[in-house]
């Protein structure tokens, strides 16, 4: 699962930079809108600016390290799903602010492409969106009982 986000959250990033200019917007449906961004910040661009790109990969980091290593909430198959939203959400945008360098901004600098835009909702991407399913699919993978234990 998280191959496949990394690859649908790079590929989509890809589109967007080329095919959406700084400023327009293409509108789709309702309020739905895609509009090419740059987040420096936290997620939902908190911390915008501040150059914090560093101190997220190395929470990132630590997060994915986390999730692979524990893995009790994989027991199942939900679960196991849920690691993969979370993961390859948290290294698709890693992979932005290793790669998509800005000058001067050292390592782990370079900005998060969001183009995703509710305009009602901060501007995201794939990997936003698979990161925050991904987590409410862990706290409902944890609160369900532990799969029985294999019967000799």
């Amino acid at each position: 699962m998280a191959v496949v986000i990394i690859a649908l959250d790079q590929l989509t990033k890809w589109w967007a930079v080329r095919a959406l200019g700084d400023g327009d917007q293409v509108d789709l449906i309702g309020s739905l809108r895609l509009r090419l961004s740059s987040n420096t910040g936290a997620a939902f661009s908190i911390g915008d600016g501040r150059n914090l790109g560093p101190v997220i990969a190395v929470l990132a980091l630590v997060v994915v390290g986390f999730l692979v290593t524990t893995g009790d909430s994989a027991r199942r198959r939900f679960g196991a799903v849920a690691v993969g939203l979370v993961a390859g959400g948290a290294v698709g945008n890693l992979a932005d602010r290793a790669f998509r360098d800005r000058p001067g901004s050292g390592l782990f600098g370079g900005a998060v492409v969001d183009f995703i835009d509710l305009q009602w909702w901060p501007v995201f991407n794939v990997a936003d969106a698979a990161i925050v399913v991904g987590a409410i699919a862990l706290v409902a993978a944890s609160v369900r009982p532990p799969p029985p234990a294999p019967q000799r």
